[in-house]
């Protein structure tokens, strides 16, 4: 006698179908829902806090110069005119320093990156006599400078002052990311580059042609570092750079910031007789949309990397 499978059969239930569970059957319980949402809250509010002083300095940047005093701009624009913006770009000086910095950044990054590479591969080598000593170096910058007089005596003595290589080579190695890189570089496989050798390749083939192909990432993080940090760099350059035709826009914002009182001298000879003389609120806020707009468009082009990048050299598996 036989049986009907259908009817003895109940219907077929899944993880997913049994309540308090997720869609890859993981539990769901009332604490986890609640994380979930302070979680969602706290991220929000750090979202929140992180953009509104940009938010606002865009804001007061297209604003009237009556509702900027009166603490009346917060999140939009009120009065909108671009009368400040025609004022900061007129300024031939304002594009000077502009330049500037990106020769500056572009230069300096790129000595920073070839330095910072060479270092840290040769670090990662454990059969390098000296290794221990020449990290000791490299840790104890971090924690010891020679100090600000000493650094000044050095660079004017070198004849270095006023010219690209006062920015670019006293701060051309960072040792966190050398660190970082440091440890991106030993935790590739040692089975490359001993094929690398076996094929004839010395040292520097091995670097160009194996390890910096494999290492795109982390060099996408390094350059993202150093570029923003150094096009955000301004004390360097106020401290060695005297003339003003020689200033980053950093330093031209600084002195926007710190000495500016009448709109009209800040940016460097406007016409005195305009009837609409900015306030420097407002041309602050203008130089400072200006100089930050780069990054931000360069930013999410690497982005990508940045994250995986770190990973990769901060974490060893």
């Amino acid at each position: 006698m036989t049986t009907d499978a259908t009817t003895t059969a109940g219907p077929a239930t899944g993880a997913a179908d049994r309540p308090g569970t997720g869609p890859r059957g993981r539990r769901t319980t009332r604490g986890y829902r609640v994380f979930q949402v302070v979680n969602a809250i706290v991220l929000v509010g750090v979202v929140v806090v992180t953009l509104y002083p940009f938010v606002n300095i865009v804001a007061q940047s297209f604003s009237e110069n009556a509702y900027i005093i009166a603490g009346k701009v917060n999140l939009v624009p009120r009065g909108f005119n671009l009368t400040a913006y025609r004022a900061v770009m007129a300024d031939p000086m304002f594009w000077t320093n502009y330049r500037n910095t990106v020769v500056y950044t572009v230069v300096s990054t790129a000595i920073s990156l070839v330095l910072t590479t060479c270092y840290a591969y040769v670090l990662s080598k454990r059969h390098l006599r000296g290794r221990v000593a020449l990290i000791g170096v490299a840790v104890f910058t971090m924690f010891f400078t020679g100090g600000l007089i000493p650094n000044y005596v050095l660079v004017t003595s070198l004849g270095m002052k006023n010219t690209i290589w006062a920015v670019a080579l006293p701060n051309a190695i960072n040792v966190f990311n050398l660190l970082v890189m440091k440890a991106f570089f030993e935790s590739l496989p040692v089975e490359l580059e001993e094929a690398a050798a076996v094929d004839g390749l010395n040292t520097y083939g091995t670097l160009l042609r194996i390890v910096l192909p494999l290492s795109k990432a982390m060099i996408a993080t390094m350059v993202l570092f150093y570029a923003v940090s150094f096009w955000n760099s301004w004390f360097t350059a106020f401290l060695y750079l005297d003339r003003q035709e020689l200033w980053p826009v950093t330093v031209y914002l600084r002195n926007l910031i710190v000495g500016a009182t009448d709109a009209t001298s800040t940016v460097g000879g406007l016409n005195a007789g305009n009837d609409i003389v900015q306030s420097a609120a407002t041309l602050q806020s203008v130089t400072i949309v200006l100089t930050v707009l780069p990054i931000l468009a360069i930013y999410p082009f690497v982005q990508r990397y940045f994250v995986s990048g770190v990973m990769l050299g901060a974490v060893k598996g």
